[in-house]
């Protein structure tokens, strides 16, 4: 990669984003530059009519993402060292490009799928436990080594982790540190498919596409449903339900929708 190659990689085929970390020859660690990006890709994303869905990737054969730059990003953010260019004073100005970059506690309701093709160490299991649909390559190696140098996992995977997989194979992954295989993760239920290494892009657009052709005021209420009502009572989150229930069942598209299918036909849905 050139020097001045951007550090993230952005690209829009019909409906889907698709977001691919470019740093190979770092692991794809976040740089302040990557973040600056990310997060401004991610608020984008929020808030256009045209894309539905986005796919987050790494560069390379090697590494989905290392997490947080040690030499560059980590000493920056603790105040270890001066920011010095342009990227570094834009993440510092930015008091939530950090978090907003890497989803943690950053409202996006629109699907994001996980296309991990390699090693997914630290942050970079974080972010795959931020997506909502996860497809790895056979290559991929995911890990929460934190604890090893004596640190912890504070990029949203103690919170997620136990509701996304068994409490014990979490509470391994978290404590123990020690890494698991693609085939490992699928087992435990951290991805939904394992595919060849040659294979991930082509099965994370094949879903992006099938999630692109649904209703995407649907998409989102689902996904503002599921993660708003998590951990709360039934009652609470039934209400919940019913907030979001309300609100497609009005909409243009839950119109479209069944004409559509009366009709024999593909629906036109508009997100309203």
């Amino acid at each position: 990669m050139t020097p001045d190659a951007p550090h993230l990689l952005v690209e829009k085929r019909d409906g889907v984003l698709i977001l691919t970390m470019n740093r190979p020859e770092a692991r794809n660690s976040l740089s302040p530059q990557m973040l600056v990006r990310l997060a401004e890709a991610w608020r984008e994303f929020r808030e256009s009519k045209d894309c539905h869905v986005a796919i987050l990737t790494g560069a390379g054969d090697e590494d989905f993402c290392a997490g947080g730059d040690l030499k560059l990003t980590m000493p920056l953010v603790t105040g270890a060292r001066q920011p010095e260019g342009e990227w570094d004073h834009r993440l510092l100005a930015d008091g939530t490009a950090f978090t907003d970059a890497i989803l943690r506690g950053f409202e996006l309701y629109k699907p994001v799928i996980a296309a991990v093709n390699g090693k997914a160490l630290g942050g970079g299991t974080e972010m795959t436990n931020a997506c909502d649909l996860r497809v790895a390559s056979e290559r991929a190696v995911f890990g929460t080594p934190e604890a090893k140098v004596g640190l912890l996992p504070g990029g949203g995977s103690i919170s997620r982790l136990p509701r996304q997989i068994p409490y014990a194979k979490a509470m391994e992954m978290l404590l123990v540190g020690g890494t698991f295989s693609a085939q490992e993760a699928l087992e435990m239920g951290l991805l939904n498919y394992v595919v060849p290494h040659d294979q991930l892009l082509p099965k994370a657009l094949e879903l992006a596409e099938k999630l692109a052709a649904n209703g995407p005021l649907a998409l989102r209420k689902i996904k503002e449903g599921v993660v708003r009502s998590s951990g709360l009572p039934l009652d609470r989150a039934l209400e919940i339900e019913n907030e979001v229930s309300a609100a497609v069942l009005s909409s243009r598209d839950a119109r479209e929708g069944p004409r559509a299918f009366a009709e024999k036909r593909r629906p036109r849905f508009t997100g309203e």
